[in-house]
């Protein structure tokens, strides 16, 4: 739905990022980029909500005239259920990381699963359909990205996660939508896969605990893909690195596009993402 104000106007539209931790986050700089390409007129920030209280900052925005926002960690499932209207694709992952007000109330979607596979496809050149793929992670990040991946058909997705119960419900939620099982990491010693992404929260903090994940995880020519992005390469990548991952990337791209689609939903146009995330990358 495109936005109420006309492009160019002087009014500046108000959008944000929610989320906690976010003072690292760098959708400011990415949708300023877009706004100043496109010439549309918008302020976008970032937003620290309580852990336990995404609701009352979401209200607040709102009631200073947010209409739209993009929500990260930990917020996403909570974003979902402060949205009345849900996208498709949204509905499918059970989480939603973009908010757009319409009329009266919070319509939400989710991008980041066709941001993931854009930046992997279009931008990384990585291939996905006929081959096996490891998701590590059945939270809400792993939500928002199975039914794009299974969509780009993979001869096989497996999902791993400490919990092992979260992972079989995930497993079992989008079995309808391609081949997808669910494996302890135990389980994963001896297979090997053609792209492992990690969807956990292993990249965040200070943690310094083994990682799960048994050795030989990834077939010769192997991608190894982030959804966390850093300035330098994140722990599951070093990981990655020293199991003879051929090929290895961060979230900073999915980011990127999935923020295009985001301002896609906002303003009624996509931007080009090529220059923005040359820019970031430089």
């Amino acid at each position: 739905m495109a936005p109420t104000r006309a492009r160019g106007s002087l009014l500046m539209d108000r959008y944000a990022v929610i989320g906690n931790p976010v003072a690292h986050s760098k959708s400011p700089q990415i949708h300023a980029a877009f706004a100043l390409a496109t010439g549309e007129a918008l302020v976008y920030e970032r937003l620290l909500a309580p852990l336990d209280d995404f609701p009352g900052t979401l209200a607040a925005f709102r009631r200073q005239g947010g209409l739209g926002a993009n929500v990260t960690l930990p917020f996403k499932l909570e974003a979902y259920a402060a949205a009345s209207e849900h996208s498709a694709r949204a509905v499918q992952a059970g989480a939603v990381n973009t908010l757009v007000w319409r009329e009266d109330h919070w319509f939400g979607d989710n991008t980041d699963g066709v941001g993931l596979t854009r930046d992997l496809r279009q931008n990384l050149g990585c291939r996905v359909a006929d081959q096996r793929v490891l998701v590590l992670g059945a939270g809400g990040a792993a939500r928002g990205i199975l039914g794009p991946l299974l969509a780009v058909h993979p001869r096989m997705l497996v999902i791993s996660n400490r919990t092992v119960k979260k992972a079989d419900e995930l497993a079992a939620l989008f079995a309808e939508d391609g081949p997808v099982v669910s494996e302890t990491a135990r389980n994963l010693a001896g297979q090997s896969f053609d792209l492992v992404i990690n969807a956990t929260s292993s990249s965040v903090g200070e943690d310094t605990h083994p990682l799960p994940w048994p050795a030989g995880l990834f077939a010769p020519g192997a991608f190894a893909y982030d959804l966390m992005y850093a300035s330098e390469p994140t722990r599951f990548l070093n990981w990655a690195d020293q199991q003879g991952a051929t090929r290895r990337a961060d979230g900073l791209g999915m980011l990127v596009e999935q923020a295009a689609e985001s301002f896609l939903l906002w303003r009624g146009v996509r931007p080009e993402t090529r220059a923005v995330l040359d820019g970031l990358r430089g």
